[in-house]
């Protein structure tokens, strides 16, 4: 199993995305980015603490690759809003991608490159190393199949 983390605004509607993805066997919602450790909900969007919204999958490499998750990644999000998607605002909503590997960073630029090259407007999408993650408090794991939603309307 390998890993990816992805932060792409608010992480239940991106947990729902990858999880439904073939060949991801887990993901949970959490924090990662930013200097406050074991940070909780609060402090995260208070904004003071550095720290994105993410989703970290576990990932089967031999049934899907990570350009594939990267994919569902560009396609779950507005790339191009700077700390923000949709009515919800703060650097822990920002676009980022990070990489646990040398190997998922070059294929993250690549991807980057692509995007950009279809996308009007500038991405602001952070490339950058994943640092420690923090997973989020339990009742945010699975929230919107918890309450009956298959998707969050943004």
């Amino acid at each position: 199993m390998e890993r990816a983390t992805f932060g792409a605004g608010c992480f239940w509607g991106v947990e729902v995305e990858l999880r439904n993805v073939p060949g991801v066997t887990d993901a949970a919602v959490g924090y990662l980015g930013g200097t406050l450790e074991s940070p909780s909900y609060e402090d995260v969007c208070s904004g003071s603490t550095g720290r994105a919204e993410v989703v970290q999958v576990e990932y089967d490499p031999e049934r899907v690759g990570y350009d594939e998750l990267l994919d569902v990644f560009w396609r779950v999000h507005d790339p191009t809003q700077l700390n923000r998607q949709g009515p919800d605002h703060g650097t822990q909503y920002r676009s980022a991608i990070f990489f646990h590997a040398p190997e998922q960073q070059l294929a993250a630029l690549a991807s980057l490159a692509r995007e950009q090259a279809r996308t009007p407007g500038r991405i602001v999408t952070e490339v950058t190393p994943a640092s420690t993650f923090y997973r989020a408090e339990e009742y945010h794991q699975r929230y919107l199949v918890k309450h009956g939603r298959a998707t969050c309307a943004i």
